[in-house]
């Protein structure tokens, strides 16, 4: 994963943990892409500043996720819940093929709507 992709999605689940000025100097930095030197002008602060801020931040955000582990919890409810509705697929079609047993036609469409709506 990229490191933008990974800091935004860190800073999903971890930014109310930041300051609000490292959450700005983040934001500013990622998504808006300041550079160091333009969010140190705007702030009034060295360029030096405005970089250890951000590090502190990702530094944090970073061990937050190794203590914690949210958001790789959440991208694999995410791939199992794809699994499951592959699996429930697959029972589908073999059911259609062979006994073709209404209750396991119902049953499987249950799991994937169940599957789908883990992944909301």
């Amino acid at each position: 994963m990229a490191k933008n992709l990974q800091i935004a999605v860190l800073l999903d689940y971890y930014g109310e943990l930041l300051t609000e000025k490292q959450r700005d100097f983040i934001s500013l930095y990622y998504d808006e892409d300041l550079s160091l030197a333009e969010i140190a002008e705007n702030e009034g602060i060295t360029r030096q500043g405005v970089r250890d801020s951000i590090k502190r931040a990702e530094t944090l955000l970073f061990e937050m996720e190794e203590k914690l582990g949210f958001a790789k919890r959440f991208e694999k409810i995410n791939e199992n819940a794809d699994r499951i509705s592959e699996y429930a697929s697959e029972i589908s079609r073999v059911n259609m093929q062979t006994s073709l047993s209404r209750e396991i036609s119902d049953l499987t469409v249950k799991i994937r709507t169940l599957a789908g709506e883990i992944k909301e």
